[in-house]
């Protein structure tokens, strides 16, 4: 698969934090935003997707159970397949091998990849925790509502705690990422929080759910975002700057170790990132931008050495020894990740980190332009399972040369 796809196309519409004055769009109006810039960019027209494919990634605000079916509807086009991810945070990679996988068969030639989300503006029982299936039934209200695991933060401190309680991890370099990511969305006009942080910042904010604090957390948005995927040959008919598809790898509901007693100080990425090495041909010294799924700092740090790029353990000090900046030895979040730019619901955060790659390797990222950059790996992070961190994982490397 190496090298067969590319990205021609992406769009990603201003986030809204719903205040006083900002205009309130329905899911639709996102999805429909989202694909229009994509369309844009790449200089097609919907018209160019009756009989190809389209690619749409699950809402809390959805309305339908056929959502994609619902979709196409909504933008108005006549699509020979549709796919749908409901993996949450991997949605946008998982729906991208699939993706890749229909036009490799040859089924299509192109996919267009929506998703947008407006938790801010649907039923909850608190911000940013809609009432949904999953909330009111299942693992959660068995084992976790009852007992005060209110939602992500809650139930990622835990994850945060075992991990302290094995490895060496200070506040001082969760900060660094904390920082970091908010000098990146300084210098990213569509991020929600642009005002600079210190790590004194950091560290003084007040705790939510120990050990989690407010500034570990990401803001919850409105917003949509989309990407247009095609066969490599047609890519080079579009654009002078397709990102390629180079690797990918994916893995659900994994356990490290045992099933009933597993190390949740681990993430399925130690499966899904040396599959998408080994595919790319590509070692870690080849990656130019790391742009983890950045829900915490401290999931950074698991994911930076769940990818092989230290030892278990090691994160911490490989975070505190490197210059994360998108100038530095060891860009990552060039965007402001989700942690600053925002996070629109749970399932469509994972574009963005997806998206930023693309962006950068089409050297169109303004002040925050990775110099050179030539080679990238996203990830793709969703699902909150019963005392895991998390469902489903799925790794990306793009190249600007297939």
């Amino acid at each position: 698969m190496r090298g067969k796809v590319a990205i021609v196309g992406y769009g990603r519409t201003p986030y809204s934090r719903v205040k006083p004055g900002e205009p309130v769009l329905t899911v639709d109006e996102y999805i429909a935003w989202a694909a229009d810039l994509a369309l844009q960019r790449a200089g097609m027209s919907k018209n160019d997707f009756d009989g190809q494919g389209l690619a749409v990634a699950h809402a809390e605000a959805a309305h339908t159970v056929n959502w994609s079916a619902s979709v196409a509807e909504t933008l108005g086009i006549s699509p020979k397949v549709l796919l749908r991810a409901d993996q949450g945070g991997a949605s946008a990679s998982a729906l991208l091998i699939r993706a890749a996988a229909m036009i490799e068969a040859g089924v299509v030639d192109r996919v267009l990849v929506v998703g947008a989300d407006t938790p801010l503006t649907i039923p909850s029982v608190a911000p940013g925790l809609p009432l949904s299936p999953e909330r009111s039934r299942g693992p959660y209200w068995d084992f976790q509502g009852p007992f005060g695991v209110m939602g992500a933060t809650a139930q990622f401190a835990l994850i945060q705690t075992r991990y302290q309680h094995e490895h060496e991890l200070t506040d001082e370099q969760l900060a660094k990422i904390a920082v970091v990511t908010r000098y990146h969305a300084s210098l990213n006009p569509g991020a929600i929080y642009r005002k600079p942080i210190a790590v004194e910042d950091y560290i003084n904010s007040r705790v939510l759910s120990a050990p989690l604090r407010l500034f570990d957390c990401v803001p919850i948005v409105n917003g949509g975002l989309a990407y247009i995927v095609t066969a490599a040959k047609s890519a080079r008919t579009i654009t002078d700057r397709p990102a390629y598809l180079l690797g990918f790898g994916e893995v659900n509901n994994y356990y490290h170790g045992s099933r009933t007693r597993p190390d949740v100080t681990y993430t399925g990425f130690v499966k899904a990132a040396p599959e998408a090495f080994r595919m790319a041909g590509v070692e870690h010294k080849d990656i130019d931008l790391f742009q983890p799924y950045d829900d915490y700092p401290f999931i950074v740090v698991m994911q930076i050495e769940d990818c092989g790029f230290c030892k278990k353990g090691q994160g911490g000090r490989f975070v505190e020894e490197r210059n994360l900046r998108f100038d530095g030895d060891f860009p990552l979040s060039t965007d402001g990740g989700q942690l600053s730019g925002g996070q629109p619901g749970g399932a469509i955060g994972g574009f963005a980190p997806l998206i930023e790659a693309v962006t950068q390797l089409r050297g169109e990222a303004g002040e925050r332009q990775v110099k050179d950059v030539s080679i990238t790996l996203s990830l793709g992070f969703g699902g909150i399972p019963y005392g895991r961190p998390g469902r489903s994982c799925a790794a990306i490397i793009l190249g600007s040369e297939g």
